[in-house]
């Protein structure tokens, strides 16, 4: 018989490498003989001669040698001609069903297409009426005279309006921010004639350093309009309102839950638009006015207690502050640091104010709840709504770093891999922006002062009526918030982008949006756009005007009268 015919444990099986304890080294030697193709009998390599496969009783025999031999044998996986791992003789049905097992059937596909656009209609269904009970339930209370606004003489129709103003401008500014910054490298001249009004507000915001002072300014517009809102749509002390059980109603309105999705829905629709049609969206006068307030604000110097922090951290870091702007002149440095000096003065103030409003339960907090306990609540709430701001920016300034440079942060590293996964980021963006409206909607009241004017309380401080009436207003509340939860933060990301997001708290509040998103809460978002587009402002495609990044149009669309 032939000697590759002979098998011992030493030999180099096609079907995978087997080597024993002892042979390993020597099992690559040239002098070991060569592997029968059938690789029937197995020999015991301690044994000084080599059987020969003859009959039944001998493979028998061979074969309970080898078991004696098993806890000496080690498989070793060996790829065959084609890169597919080696099986054994009589596993070749089994390896073609398991591939086939492994390739999902367009049964399985077509089921799972089907189910999940069931969910998704699901989710639009049950968020939408989600949305009408609660905007039913807001103007109900408002006609029914059970909101702060109307309870203080504020005439339920001078409500109703204001209300619903403040939604939609706080639905396009959210919007037009991101048109502003979304249109930056666009060349102007592809869209002068097309869109007028959009040019308007580009030029005046793209100016110098203007985009980050309209940050700034609609920052606080943001904070002041989500304040004006909660005191137009905030109940009074045990509300009753026709039509509405009592847990109905502490649910929607007495927790502030109704006003807070009409907002966080609205405002989603209007971004959704935002990301796709940014010159027919920021095309109105609506947007041109409020480009400029906001521009004005920031120049009125209310709010540059914000760069003095700023200055102060680009010095702990010794990173230079970016401006395409000239350096100022004497007296445009006078005049900056006065402007600071009085910012930071209206930021004491407030903080005095509020937190005396705090203690002595004079704010429009839910009832019941304990003063100490929102004195407590104010500041983990202004801390969690600064950590989601910055969490954005943060994310935004190492999307594009090497993974070397996260190597040591590696809580940094775990936050970037679950945000950047797959749709993810998308979905953390609309999550957070759920987590922070309705953390600002609680601020509002926690920070909003609600001090009777006909004598019957003390005002803060002792303050005329006057003064009071101010205080009232929220707009302390706002200014905190937009400084100290919001601005502050931002600049201490974009300083330390990759140590904030090594924060332990970071990764678990990005799960919380992704799952606050998930929840299809806010899916009447996508139908409420596709509405908005199609059959109220007409918005087209940013691509049919300027065309797309990988083939932008390099004349300006002509447009025929």
């Amino acid at each position: 018989m032939d000697p590759s015919e002979y098998l011992s444990l030493s030999d180099t099986v096609k079907y995978g490498s087997i080597e024993t304890n002892s042979t390993r080294d020597s099992s690559e030697d040239e002098n070991s003989p060569s592997v029968s193709p059938t690789g029937t009998a197995f020999i015991d390599d301690h044994m000084a001669g080599v059987l020969t496969p003859r009959s039944v009783s001998d493979a028998a025999n061979q074969a309970l040698v080898a078991v004696r031999h098993l806890h000496d044998v080690t498989v070793l996986p060996v790829a065959d001609e084609h890169g597919h791992l080696a099986h054994y003789p009589g596993e070749e049905i089994d390896q073609h069903q398991r591939q086939k097992l492994k390739r999902p059937s367009q049964a399985g596909k077509l089921l799972a297409s089907c189910t999940s656009k069931f969910l998704e209609a699901f989710k639009c269904l049950y968020s939408m009426g989600i949305l009408l009970l609660s905007i039913g339930s807001v103007m109900m209370a408002i006609f029914n005279k059970q909101t702060v606004a109307t309870a203080h003489g504020v005439p339920t129709p001078v409500a109703f309006l204001i209300f619903w103003f403040l939604i939609v401008w706080l639905a396009k500014m959210e919007g037009g921010q991101a048109c502003l910054v979304g249109l930056q490298p666009v060349d102007k001249s592809l869209y002068a004639h097309t869109h007028p009004r959009t040019l308007i507000s580009t030029n005046e915001a793209h100016k110098g350093d203007n985009m980050e002072r309209f940050i700034v300014g609609r920052q606080f517009l943001v904070c002041l309009v989500v304040f004006s809102s909660n005191l137009m749509a905030a109940t009074i002390e045990n509300p009753h309102v026709p039509g509405l059980s009592d847990s109905l109603t502490d649910i929607l309105l007495t927790s502030g839950n109704a006003v807070t999705l009409i907002a966080i829905i609205i405002g989603q629709s209007a971004q959704i638009n935002a990301a796709n049609c940014m010159l027919d969206f920021i095309n109105t006068w609506f947007m041109i006015v409020t480009t400029f307030l906001s521009l004005i604000l920031d120049m009125s110097g209310i709010l540059h207690s914000v760069y003095m922090f700023q200055i102060l951290f680009c010095k702990i870091t010794n990173t230079p502050i970016d401006s395409n702007e000239p350096p100022r002149t004497p007296a445009q440095n006078i005049f900056f640091w006065t402007r600071v000096a009085f910012s930071t003065s209206i930021l004491c103030l407030s903080f005095a104010v509020t937190l005396a409003a705090v203690w002595n339960g004079k704010t429009t907090m839910y009832a019941g709840v304990p003063n100490y306990i929102s004195m407590v609540l104010l500041f983990v709430l202004l801390t969690f709504v600064g950590i989601m701001e910055g969490m954005q920016i943060a994310l935004f300034a190492v999307v594009n770093l090497p993974p070397s440079d996260l190597k040591g942060h590696p809580l940094a590293a775990k936050c970037c891999k679950l945000t950047f996964k797959g749709s993810n980021l998308q979905a953390f963006l609309i999550g957070r922006q759920m987590c922070v409206t309705l953390c600002m909607f609680i601020v509002a009241r926690l920070t909003s002062c609600d001090v009777a004017l006909d004598g019957s309380e003390h005002t803060i401080f002792g303050v005329s009526e006057n003064v009071q009436s101010f205080f009232n207003t929220g707009m302390l509340g706002a200014f905190i918030t937009t400084v100290i939860g919001s601005l502050v933060w931002r600049i201490i990301a974009s300083c330390f982008p990759v140590p904030f997001l090594s924060n332990p708290l970071i990764y678990a509040i990005i799960r919380l949006c992704l799952t606050v998103e998930a929840s299809g809460v806010c899916s009447a978002a996508w139908p409420l756009a596709l509405v908005q587009k199609e059959f109220i402002f007409g918005y087209t495609l940013d691509e049919a005007y300027i065309g797309t990044p990988q083939d932008p149009l390099e004349e300006p669309l002509v447009v025929t009268v």
